[in-house]
Protein backbone atom coordinates (compact mmCIF):
# COMPACT_ATOMS: atom_id res chain seq x y z
CA UNK A 1 0.00 0.00 0.00
CA UNK A 2 1.61 3.22 -0.99
CA UNK A 3 2.47 5.66 1.70
CA UNK A 4 0.35 8.98 2.23
CA UNK A 5 2.57 11.98 3.82
CA UNK A 6 1.03 14.76 5.86
CA UNK A 7 1.90 18.35 6.69
CA UNK A 8 -0.95 19.60 8.87
CA UNK A 9 -0.75 23.40 9.61
CA UNK A 10 -1.65 25.14 13.20
CA UNK A 11 -0.87 21.24 14.34
CA UNK A 12 -1.21 22.42 17.94
CA UNK A 13 -4.05 23.91 17.98
CA UNK A 14 -7.74 22.94 18.91
CA UNK A 15 -8.82 21.99 15.37
CA UNK A 16 -5.69 19.62 14.77
CA UNK A 17 -4.38 18.54 17.63
CA UNK A 18 -6.52 15.37 17.26
CA UNK A 19 -6.07 14.88 14.23
CA UNK A 20 -2.71 15.03 14.21
CA UNK A 21 -2.90 11.72 16.42
CA UNK A 22 -5.79 10.45 14.68
CA UNK A 23 -3.47 10.42 11.46
CA UNK A 24 -0.12 9.26 13.69
CA UNK A 25 -2.08 5.97 14.25
CA UNK A 26 -2.81 5.31 10.77
CA UNK A 27 -0.35 2.59 9.88
CA UNK A 28 0.58 3.70 6.39
CA UNK A 29 0.40 7.82 6.77
CA UNK A 30 3.71 9.55 7.92
CA UNK A 31 3.17 13.40 9.78
CA UNK A 32 4.72 16.79 9.80
CA UNK A 33 3.63 19.08 12.06
CA UNK A 34 3.63 23.09 11.47
CA UNK A 35 2.76 25.43 14.48
CA UNK A 36 4.25 28.70 15.75
CA UNK A 37 6.43 27.50 18.55
CA UNK A 38 9.26 24.51 18.76
CA UNK A 39 7.94 21.40 19.92
CA UNK A 40 8.70 17.79 20.45
CA UNK A 41 8.82 15.12 18.09
CA UNK A 42 5.95 12.56 19.68
CA UNK A 43 4.50 9.75 18.43
CA UNK A 44 5.81 9.28 15.03
CA UNK A 45 4.62 13.09 14.30
CA UNK A 46 7.64 15.34 13.40
CA UNK A 47 6.92 19.09 13.95
CA UNK A 48 8.36 21.96 12.45
CA UNK A 49 8.51 25.70 13.58
CA UNK A 50 7.37 27.71 10.95
CA UNK A 51 6.26 31.26 10.67
CA UNK A 52 3.39 30.79 7.84
CA UNK A 53 3.47 35.20 7.42
CA UNK A 54 7.14 34.50 6.06
CA UNK A 55 6.89 33.53 2.74
CA UNK A 56 10.74 32.64 2.02
CA UNK A 57 11.10 30.27 5.60
CA UNK A 58 8.00 28.71 4.12
CA UNK A 59 9.22 27.73 0.80
CA UNK A 60 12.46 26.91 2.44
CA UNK A 61 11.16 24.47 5.27
CA UNK A 62 8.41 22.86 3.20
CA UNK A 63 10.59 22.95 0.01
CA UNK A 64 12.06 19.94 1.54
CA UNK A 65 8.85 18.34 1.96
CA UNK A 66 8.47 16.88 -1.55
CA UNK A 67 6.56 13.38 -0.90
CA UNK A 68 3.53 15.48 0.74
CA UNK A 69 0.37 13.68 -0.43
CA UNK A 70 -1.88 15.93 1.74
CA UNK A 71 -2.16 19.00 2.82
CA UNK A 72 -4.08 19.85 6.26
CA UNK A 73 -4.28 24.01 7.14
CA UNK A 74 -6.15 24.32 10.67
CA UNK A 75 -4.35 27.52 11.49
CA UNK A 76 -4.99 30.97 11.74
CA UNK A 77 -3.89 34.15 12.51
CA UNK A 78 -3.52 35.67 16.06
CA UNK A 79 -5.97 37.96 16.87
CA UNK A 80 -7.53 39.30 20.40
CA UNK A 81 -10.81 37.47 21.82
CA UNK A 82 -13.89 39.56 20.01
CA UNK A 83 -11.43 41.41 17.73
CA UNK A 84 -11.74 41.24 13.77
CA UNK A 85 -9.84 38.73 11.93
CA UNK A 86 -6.91 39.96 9.65
CA UNK A 87 -8.31 38.54 6.22
CA UNK A 88 -5.31 39.50 4.39
CA UNK A 89 -2.89 37.74 7.02
CA UNK A 90 -4.99 34.62 7.68
CA UNK A 91 -5.11 34.15 3.31
CA UNK A 92 -1.53 34.77 3.37
CA UNK A 93 -0.35 32.12 5.97
CA UNK A 94 -2.72 29.70 3.32
CA UNK A 95 -1.09 30.79 0.19
CA UNK A 96 2.52 30.23 1.50
CA UNK A 97 1.80 27.17 3.38
CA UNK A 98 -0.08 25.70 -0.29
CA UNK A 99 2.34 27.13 -2.99
CA UNK A 100 4.86 25.92 -1.34
CA UNK A 101 3.71 22.19 -0.67
CA UNK A 102 2.56 22.44 -4.31
CA UNK A 103 5.89 23.37 -5.67
CA UNK A 104 7.73 21.05 -3.91
CA UNK A 105 5.14 18.10 -4.21
CA UNK A 106 4.12 16.35 -7.07
CA UNK A 107 2.19 13.94 -5.93
CA UNK A 108 -0.03 16.16 -3.43
CA UNK A 109 -3.65 14.22 -3.47
CA UNK A 110 -5.72 16.74 -1.03
CA UNK A 111 -5.88 20.08 0.52
CA UNK A 112 -8.06 20.52 3.07
CA UNK A 113 -9.24 23.74 4.99
CA UNK A 114 -10.90 24.01 8.18
CA UNK A 115 -13.05 26.84 8.52
CA UNK A 116 -16.06 26.65 10.59
CA UNK A 117 -20.00 27.94 11.71
CA UNK A 118 -18.78 31.92 11.41
CA UNK A 119 -19.37 31.44 7.55
CA UNK A 120 -22.80 31.86 8.34
CA UNK A 121 -22.55 35.01 10.82
CA UNK A 122 -23.56 33.77 13.56
CA UNK A 123 -21.86 36.13 15.50
CA UNK A 124 -23.96 38.69 13.22
CA UNK A 125 -27.56 38.29 14.72
CA UNK A 126 -30.10 34.87 13.81
CA UNK A 127 -29.27 33.23 10.90
CA UNK A 128 -31.28 30.96 8.90
CA UNK A 129 -30.91 27.22 9.98
CA UNK A 130 -30.32 24.63 10.55
CA UNK A 131 -27.38 25.89 8.47
CA UNK A 132 -26.35 24.93 4.98
CA UNK A 133 -23.73 23.96 3.31
CA UNK A 134 -25.09 26.32 0.02
CA UNK A 135 -26.30 29.14 1.95
CA UNK A 136 -26.01 32.44 0.81
CA UNK A 137 -22.89 34.32 2.24
CA UNK A 138 -23.10 37.23 4.33
CA UNK A 139 -21.61 40.78 3.92
CA UNK A 140 -18.00 40.12 3.99
CA UNK A 141 -15.72 40.83 5.28
CA UNK A 142 -15.12 36.83 6.78
CA UNK A 143 -11.83 35.25 6.15
CA UNK A 144 -13.41 31.91 5.70
CA UNK A 145 -14.47 32.68 2.20
CA UNK A 146 -10.89 33.97 1.08
CA UNK A 147 -9.88 31.04 2.04
CA UNK A 148 -12.32 29.11 0.31
CA UNK A 149 -12.19 31.00 -2.68
CA UNK A 150 -8.36 31.01 -2.81
CA UNK A 151 -8.10 27.07 -2.67
CA UNK A 152 -10.93 26.52 -4.83
CA UNK A 153 -9.48 28.79 -7.83
CA UNK A 154 -5.45 27.31 -7.26
CA UNK A 155 -6.75 23.89 -7.44
CA UNK A 156 -8.39 24.41 -11.05
CA UNK A 157 -6.75 22.80 -13.46
CA UNK A 158 -4.74 20.52 -10.92
CA UNK A 159 -4.52 17.07 -9.76
CA UNK A 160 -4.67 16.96 -6.32
CA UNK A 161 -8.29 18.25 -4.59
CA UNK A 162 -9.84 20.10 -2.02
CA UNK A 163 -12.30 19.51 1.06
CA UNK A 164 -13.33 22.12 3.52
CA UNK A 165 -15.06 21.14 7.30
CA UNK A 166 -17.03 23.84 9.28
CA UNK A 167 -17.38 22.84 12.49
CA UNK A 168 -18.76 24.72 15.32
CA UNK A 169 -17.68 25.02 18.77
CA UNK A 170 -14.53 22.43 19.23
CA UNK A 171 -14.22 20.66 22.41
CA UNK A 172 -11.84 18.22 23.94
CA UNK A 173 -9.92 17.95 26.86
CA UNK A 174 -6.62 20.37 26.34
CA UNK A 175 -5.28 20.85 29.90
CA UNK A 176 -3.15 24.49 29.61
CA UNK A 177 -5.85 25.74 26.97
CA UNK A 178 -7.97 28.06 27.83
CA UNK A 179 -10.15 28.75 25.24
CA UNK A 180 -11.77 25.84 25.93
CA UNK A 181 -15.63 25.56 27.12
CA UNK A 182 -15.04 22.32 29.09
CA UNK A 183 -12.60 24.25 31.22
CA UNK A 184 -13.96 27.38 31.47
CA UNK A 185 -17.32 25.86 32.28
CA UNK A 186 -15.75 23.98 35.09
CA UNK A 187 -13.70 26.38 36.38
CA UNK A 188 -17.05 28.57 36.68
CA UNK A 189 -18.90 25.92 38.71
CA UNK A 190 -15.74 25.09 40.89
CA UNK A 191 -15.51 28.58 41.85
CA UNK A 192 -19.02 28.79 42.64
CA UNK A 193 -19.07 25.91 44.78
CA UNK A 194 -15.73 27.14 46.78
CA UNK A 195 -18.51 30.64 47.15
CA UNK A 196 -21.13 28.94 48.30
CA UNK A 197 -23.35 29.89 45.44
CA UNK A 198 -25.60 28.16 43.09
CA UNK A 199 -24.72 27.19 39.43
CA UNK A 200 -26.58 29.77 37.74
CA UNK A 201 -26.18 29.55 33.92
CA UNK A 202 -24.54 33.10 33.90
CA UNK A 203 -25.35 33.82 29.81
CA UNK A 204 -28.53 36.12 28.46
CA UNK A 205 -31.62 34.16 29.84
CA UNK A 206 -32.95 33.36 25.76
CA UNK A 207 -29.16 31.62 25.29
CA UNK A 208 -30.57 29.36 28.05
CA UNK A 209 -33.68 28.04 25.62
CA UNK A 210 -32.19 28.13 22.28
CA UNK A 211 -30.54 25.03 20.08
CA UNK A 212 -27.09 25.06 20.08
CA UNK A 213 -24.47 22.62 18.84
CA UNK A 214 -20.56 21.49 19.68
CA UNK A 215 -18.26 19.40 17.65
CA UNK A 216 -15.86 17.49 19.86
CA UNK A 217 -12.40 17.46 18.48
CA UNK A 218 -11.66 13.83 17.99
CA UNK A 219 -15.21 13.79 16.25
CA UNK A 220 -14.02 16.26 13.74
CA UNK A 221 -10.94 14.76 12.89
CA UNK A 222 -12.58 11.37 11.84
CA UNK A 223 -14.78 13.84 9.32
CA UNK A 224 -11.37 15.07 8.05
CA UNK A 225 -9.86 11.92 7.45
CA UNK A 226 -13.02 10.88 5.89
CA UNK A 227 -13.22 13.74 3.57
CA UNK A 228 -9.74 13.48 2.70
CA UNK A 229 -9.37 9.67 1.85
CA UNK A 230 -12.59 9.53 -0.21
CA UNK A 231 -13.10 10.63 -3.87
CA UNK A 232 -16.77 11.74 -3.52
CA UNK A 233 -15.38 14.84 -1.07
CA UNK A 234 -13.21 16.46 -3.94
CA UNK A 235 -13.94 20.02 -4.27
CA UNK A 236 -16.73 20.13 -1.71
CA UNK A 237 -17.08 21.95 2.03
CA UNK A 238 -18.85 20.24 4.80
CA UNK A 239 -20.74 20.68 8.32
CA UNK A 240 -19.08 19.20 10.96
CA UNK A 241 -20.77 18.91 14.44
CA UNK A 242 -21.64 16.40 16.64
CA UNK A 243 -25.07 15.37 15.04
CA UNK A 244 -27.15 16.39 18.43
CA UNK A 245 -28.00 19.86 18.70
CA UNK A 246 -28.92 20.47 22.40
CA UNK A 247 -30.49 23.25 24.71
CA UNK A 248 -28.24 24.47 27.63
CA UNK A 249 -31.88 24.25 30.03
CA UNK A 250 -31.25 20.59 29.62
CA UNK A 251 -27.26 20.62 30.05
CA UNK A 252 -27.29 22.89 32.79
CA UNK A 253 -28.53 20.41 35.25
CA UNK A 254 -26.40 17.57 34.41
CA UNK A 255 -22.94 19.91 34.77
CA UNK A 256 -24.38 21.03 38.33
CA UNK A 257 -25.25 17.44 39.56
CA UNK A 258 -21.83 16.88 38.47
CA UNK A 259 -19.98 19.12 40.47
CA UNK A 260 -22.74 18.18 43.35
CA UNK A 261 -24.00 21.97 43.38
CA UNK A 262 -27.32 23.38 43.32
CA UNK A 263 -28.22 24.80 40.43
CA UNK A 264 -29.20 28.45 40.56
CA UNK A 265 -31.53 30.98 38.54
CA UNK A 266 -30.53 32.35 34.94
CA UNK A 267 -28.21 35.53 35.85
CA UNK A 268 -26.68 37.17 32.94
CA UNK A 269 -22.86 37.76 34.32
CA UNK A 270 -19.93 39.77 32.27
CA UNK A 271 -17.54 37.09 33.25
CA UNK A 272 -14.43 38.92 31.73
CA UNK A 273 -15.54 41.25 34.47
CA UNK A 274 -16.95 39.23 37.23
CA UNK A 275 -13.89 36.66 37.33
CA UNK A 276 -11.63 38.73 36.53
CA UNK A 277 -10.49 38.60 40.20
CA UNK A 278 -11.30 34.91 41.30
CA UNK A 279 -7.51 33.83 40.55
CA UNK A 280 -6.96 33.73 44.57
CA UNK A 281 -10.15 31.34 44.91
CA UNK A 282 -9.07 29.34 42.10
CA UNK A 283 -5.69 28.98 44.01
CA UNK A 284 -7.27 28.18 47.14
CA UNK A 285 -9.64 25.74 45.68
CA UNK A 286 -6.28 23.91 43.75
CA UNK A 287 -4.69 23.82 47.42
CA UNK A 288 -7.39 22.76 49.60
CA UNK A 289 -8.54 19.68 46.33
CA UNK A 290 -4.59 18.52 45.92
CA UNK A 291 -5.22 19.69 42.14
CA UNK A 292 -2.41 20.04 39.96
CA UNK A 293 -1.19 23.69 39.42
CA UNK A 294 -2.83 25.27 36.30
CA UNK A 295 -2.24 28.91 36.71
CA UNK A 296 -5.97 30.91 36.75
CA UNK A 297 -4.98 32.19 32.75
CA UNK A 298 -4.86 28.40 31.49
CA UNK A 299 -8.05 27.27 33.02
CA UNK A 300 -10.17 29.54 31.86
CA UNK A 301 -10.89 32.34 29.08
CA UNK A 302 -13.58 34.43 30.49
CA UNK A 303 -13.88 36.11 27.43
CA UNK A 304 -14.57 33.26 25.45
CA UNK A 305 -16.97 32.23 27.71
CA UNK A 306 -19.41 35.56 27.55
CA UNK A 307 -19.41 34.94 23.33
CA UNK A 308 -20.43 31.08 24.26
CA UNK A 309 -23.40 32.15 25.92
CA UNK A 310 -24.11 35.73 24.13
CA UNK A 311 -26.60 34.39 21.46
CA UNK A 312 -30.38 34.39 21.55
CA UNK A 313 -30.91 32.42 18.35
CA UNK A 314 -31.01 29.04 16.91
CA UNK A 315 -27.32 27.79 16.57
CA UNK A 316 -27.44 24.88 14.37
CA UNK A 317 -25.86 23.81 11.14
CA UNK A 318 -27.33 20.89 8.62
CA UNK A 319 -25.29 17.73 8.72
CA UNK A 320 -27.48 16.38 5.51
CA UNK A 321 -24.71 16.53 2.95
CA UNK A 322 -22.29 14.53 4.92
CA UNK A 323 -24.83 12.08 5.58
CA UNK A 324 -25.66 11.36 1.87
CA UNK A 325 -21.82 11.66 1.02
CA UNK A 326 -21.78 8.47 3.03
CA UNK A 327 -20.25 9.75 6.80
CA UNK A 328 -21.57 8.21 10.08
CA UNK A 329 -20.11 9.64 12.74
CA UNK A 330 -22.03 11.09 15.60
CA UNK A 331 -21.50 11.62 19.19
CA UNK A 332 -23.82 12.04 22.43
CA UNK A 333 -23.02 15.99 23.13
CA UNK A 334 -24.09 16.37 27.03
CA UNK A 335 -22.75 12.47 27.76
CA UNK A 336 -19.49 14.11 25.99
CA UNK A 337 -19.39 17.52 28.26
CA UNK A 338 -19.61 15.49 31.08
CA UNK A 339 -17.36 13.06 29.64
CA UNK A 340 -14.49 15.45 29.14
CA UNK A 341 -15.13 16.98 32.69
CA UNK A 342 -14.34 13.24 33.59
CA UNK A 343 -11.29 13.99 32.15
CA UNK A 344 -10.04 16.83 33.87
CA UNK A 345 -11.05 15.78 37.30
CA UNK A 346 -9.43 12.45 36.71
CA UNK A 347 -6.36 14.76 35.86
CA UNK A 348 -6.97 16.18 39.02
CA UNK A 349 -7.43 19.37 36.97
CA UNK A 350 -10.76 19.88 38.46
CA UNK A 351 -12.24 19.43 41.91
Amino acid sequence: MARNHAVVAGATGAAATRLVERLAREPDWDVVGLCRTPTADRDAVRYLALDLTDADACAESLGTLGDTTHLFYASRAEHGEGAPEDVARNLTMLRNALESVEAAAPDLKQVHVVTGTNYYGLTLGPYRTPAREDDDRHMPPDFYYDLEDYVAARQRGKSWAWSVSRPDVICDFRPGRARNAISSISAYAAICKELGLPLSFPGRPGAYEILTEATEAAHLADAILWMATNESCANQAFNVFNGDPFRWRNLWPRIAAFFEIEIGPVRQIPMAQFMADKAPVWEHIVAKHGLEPTPYEQIALWPYADWLFDREYDQMSDMTKARLFGYAGFVDTEEMFLRLMGRYRDARLIP
